[in-house]
């Protein structure tokens, strides 16, 4: 029977809470576990749905972690996971329509961005009656202070805690009650000093722990020895770390010899079971004291987890563990090696070669680390699990990798992928083995350049190198073999020579075999095509699958995969699943920030700034955009930071601050960068250009006319080009000029042909994000076809149902607008009450793009008075819409 303390107070406050979060934080040993448990012991009495995550440092992998938070959420709701893979766990979270509680306990263990990300849009997205209850030792980087603000957080902290006098109390009454069912076992004195603590000394030994449930626990069991009578609490002097080391010295002295041996042999395991326990301790019978251990509750806490726990599995107190590890240190250090070897032996024996790696390198047998990865090294890199490589090769000394100059190449590919290409390239040329004088290492080490060019921005340079790696194909790694192939299909369709690029991608996918790596990467590849030649449905399909096969495998998940879920977040962002997309940057951005990736870093980092843009955050928009400068910079990559302004230069535009637009796009340009974009096909300027940008600011605010021509020339550049996309791109800005220009009836002959071709693929941000201004011409279209006032239009309408289907999502999509034509002047009622200058406010932010929260937070207002300045504004202007009161009050001159 455990020794649990009700924390009745702490289960009571969050089991009748509505909160999105609850936060139990709190160094080792203040029951943070415990009290989670108690919590979840009171909702499951509530009927209320419950699952349990015990996460360590593995779940920083993001496959991982959303492989436990499937299962977890397969127990919470029957068949709500049966059918979705585990990459769906969140979106499936959200769908719940009943009340749940996910527990995630030792949440500290969880450092990686991705990860945090994705927490992040879990707890964000929580339908109305789901928890999330994080145990953590630190406070993680959630977005707490918005939760707060919000009234969506209970933090529950050391004060919290910490045992009260009576709680105490209740303890030692607890462990009266335990020695009372072993009094067979426990000595005169110990039994009588659980059976007669007088008042007085616990006041002193609570006052002296400060409540710190670890010191008291540890202080009862150096009480069962000592007594009362021995001075032991008037000798005891403080609460910190040295005391919980000197009680468990105390206690762990006094321990039969097998169970000190067992305690200090078995420390260095993070989990434990009777068959682990006894490859450490072959002379004793290690079930039967784990179960003599577990039945005293001294030292094991049982590993609760709902998802890929083992039946009987234990760990220590993480208080406990670290005393006994640094114990082993310091009593035994020669022994250290040999246990973590022993360890590394029974896990390889069992077929778990991840555990075996770990213990070989933990014990400083890196030889026999180095023996493992020669087996499964090249497994895991097929597998694209760089991260986990990256971090086994840095442990290990660089003479005795450069003694297996193969596993020193892989080693390579992993820090490419998790570090990014100028590590890589300074590496390989310090590695020596593009000089090696085995011909396999050093055609090997060959087919590394042209990718690290490229992901540098060096194409032309990447595709020569990479015209002699392939000549010196094979080189007997196959890996890198496929890599090359699709690095090279890459960089042709580049230089824009797409059935080159075509070859290359089939061979790739002939030669890629079991490699869940590449089949991302050439999946990704043909994606990516498939979305320039205007083939978004087919390109949707391919990057889903892309995504799905890097999720497919436990522990695969890698930095190299950012370029499937980019892309992916980029198809399904263009056909406006806003949350989903997002969800993908959640977990996608922070790899392709730390890699390093151009094209990855503008697209994911623009992406995002929309995504907040439609929603409302103008700051949160502008500042995806200034981390996206601030990178460019970092990495001396001008093309990154160029794309920043220009995309600044759009968000300006579409606020109508056609001055700040305008020094942004000159700020932009760099005619050389400009240029060379010109002979390439980029990704990340497929739409997004300086050409493109500069006609659709002339279009705004300078000369429409002059800006058709370049139009029209762009556009007849990218038929010739079969870039399809962004011909649909420049069809659009064609419309808005000759909307602009005058030519209304044409405008609409121009957006009914683009919406047609659009609406057969379901693109609908290529034309959603130009702004209100395509808007109106839209509702401009339908409005014409339902009066008949356009009879191509009408009858496009009527006989296709997908067209019809499509133009009235993309009226839902927009909104209400203003009709109202641009030489139109308001009439306003010369009595109207004037606006206020916080309702000009209102209206300034309105203008920028601010969602109604978004302005409540900057005006330090609540929602439903910006709603009441809203209903005045539109009340005085006599506007029916948000568009129609910002168009009016710019031509009353009330805001800019």
């Amino acid at each position: 029977m455990a020794t649990q303390v009700p924390r009745t107070a702490i289960r009571q406050q969050v089991c009748t809470s509505t909160v999105k979060l609850v936060l139990v934080r709190a160094p080792a040993g203040f029951g943070k576990t415990t009290a989670m448990s108690q919590i979840r012991d009171g909702m499951d009495a509530q009927g209320i749905a419950t699952a349990w995550l015990t996460l360590d440092r593995a779940d920083n992998d993001v496959s991982r972690f959303l492989s436990g938070l499937a299962e977890a959420i397969r127990r919470l709701g029957a068949d709500a996971m049966d059918h979705q893979a585990p990459f769906d766990a969140v979106a499936a979270l959200g769908a719940f329509d009943a009340p749940f509680a996910l527990f995630l306990d030792d949440f500290e263990m969880v450092q990686e961005p991705a990860v945090l990300g994705l927490v992040r849009e879990l707890i964000e997205h929580l339908p109305r009656q789901g928890q999330v209850v994080l145990g953590s030792r630190s406070l993680p980087d959630l977005g707490l202070g918005r939760l707060r603000a919000r009234g969506q957080l209970i933090e529950i902290d050391t004060d919290r805690l910490r045992f009260s006098l009576d709680e105490a109390r209740d303890f030692f009454a607890l462990r009266q009650t335990q020695a009372a069912h072993a009094s067979a076992q426990v000595p005169q004195h110990a039994r009588q000093a659980q059976q007669s603590l007088p008042v007085d000394l616990l006041s002193r030994l609570h006052s002296k722990t400060e409540g710190w449930p670890a010191a008291l626990w540890l202080a009862s069991l150096a009480l069962e020895r000592h007594g009362t009578e021995t001075g032991f609490i008037e000798h005891f002097s403080g609460s910190d770390r040295a005391v919980a080391d000197y009680l468990a010295e105390d206690v762990l002295a006094h321990q039969p010899d097998e169970i000190r041996d067992f305690l200090l042999r078995t420390s260095i395991l993070r989990q434990l079971d009777a068959s682990v326990c006894q490859a450490l301790n072959p002379r004793s019978d290690s079930a039967a004291i784990l179960e003599r251990l577990a039945s005293a509750n001294l030292f094991l806490t049982p590993v609760r987890s709902d998802a890929g726990s083992e039946a009987g599995a234990w760990r220590y107190h993480s208080l406990f563990a670290d005393f006994l590890r640094a114990q082993l240190s310091r009593e035994h250090p020669e022994e250290l090696a040999r246990l973590h070897l022993a360890a590394s032996g029974w896990y390889e024996s069992h077929g778990r070669p991840v555990p075996a790696i770990d213990h070989a390198i933990e014990g400083g047998d890196h030889p026999h680390a180095l023996a493992l990865l020669e087996q499964f090294a090249e497994q895991f890199l097929e597998q694209g699990r760089m991260r986990m490589l990256a971090r086994w090769f840095a442990a290990i000394p660089d003479s005795l990798l450069r003694e297996r100059p193969l596993l020193q190449l892989i080693a390579l590919w992993a820090i490419c992928f998790t570090h990014g290409p100028w590590d890589a390239m300074r590496l390989l040329q310090q590695s020596g083995c593009l000089d090696s004088p085995m011909p396999q290492v050093r055609n090997n080490a060959h087919t590394l350049i042209p990718l690290l060019l490229a992901m540098q921005d060096k194409h032309d340079e990447a595709y020569e190198a990479g015209r002699q790696s392939l000549a010196r194909l094979p080189t007997g790694l196959p890996f890198a073999e496929v890599v090359l192939l699709n690095a090279m299909a890459h960089i042709l369709s580049v230089r824009g020579d797409p059935r080159e690029a075509q070859r290359l991608l089939e061979a790739a996918r002939r030669e890629q075999g079991n490699s869940t790596f590449n089949r991302m990467y050439t999946e990704s590849l043909a994606g990516l095509f498939d979305l320039h030649e205007g083939r978004l449905r087919q390109a949707t399909a391919r990057l889903r699958m892309a995504v799905d096969s890097t999720h497919a495998v436990s522990y695969n998940h890698s930095h190299g995969n950012a370029w499937a879920g980019v892309l992916y977040a980029g198809a399904v962002y263009e056909t406006h699943q806003m949350a989903q997309a997002e969800h993908l940057l959640n977990v996608y951005l922070p790899l392709a920030r730390d890699v390093g990736l151009p094209d990855h870093m503008i697209l994911s980092h623009v992406m995002r700034s929309r995504i907040a843009f439609h929603a409302g955050d103008v700051d949160a928009a502008f500042q995806a955009l200034t981390e996206l400068e601030y990178l460019g910079h970092q990495r001396q990559l001008p093309r990154v930071v160029a794309s920043a302004k220009l995309e600044r230069s759009l968000l300006l535009l579409l606020q109508n601050n056609g001055t700040a637009s305008h020094d942004e796009l000159q700020r932009a340009d760099d005619a050389a960068l400009w240029e060379r974009e010109r002979r390439q096909q980029l990704p990340a300027h497929d739409l997004d250009y300086f050409a493109l940008a500069k006609a659709r600011w002339d279009i705004a605010f300078g000369d429409a006319k002059a800006a058709l021509g370049v139009i029209d020339a762009e556009l007849h550049a990218a038929r010739a080009a079969h870039r399809h996309r962004r011909a649909l791109k420049l069809r659009v800005l064609r419309a808005l000029g000759l909307q602009r220009s005058g030519d209304g009836q044409d405008a609409l002959d121009e957006i009914g042909a683009v919406l047609l071709t659009a609406s057969q693929e379901g693109f609908v941000r290529i034309i959603l994000d130009e702004g209100s201004a395509v808007g109106g011409l839209v509702h401009r279209y339908a409005h014409a076809a339902r009066q008949h006032e356009n009879g191509s239009a009408a009858a496009a309408l009527r006989n296709d149902p997908i067209l019809a289907d499509y133009v009235q999502r993309l009226l839902q999509i927009i909104g209400p607008v203003a009709m109202t034509a641009d030489t139109d002047r308001p009439q306003i009622d010369p009595n109207a009450e004037p606006l206020t200058r916080k309702e000009i406010r209102v209206l300034q932010l309105l203008a920028e793009g601010y969602s109604n929260s978004a302005m409540a937070e900057k005006l330090f207002v609540s929602d439903s008075t910006v709603r009441t300045h809203l209903r005045n504004i539109n009340m005085k202007l006599d506007a029916k819409s948000r568009t129609q009161a910002v168009a009016i009050a710019r031509k009353l001159g009330a805001i800019r």
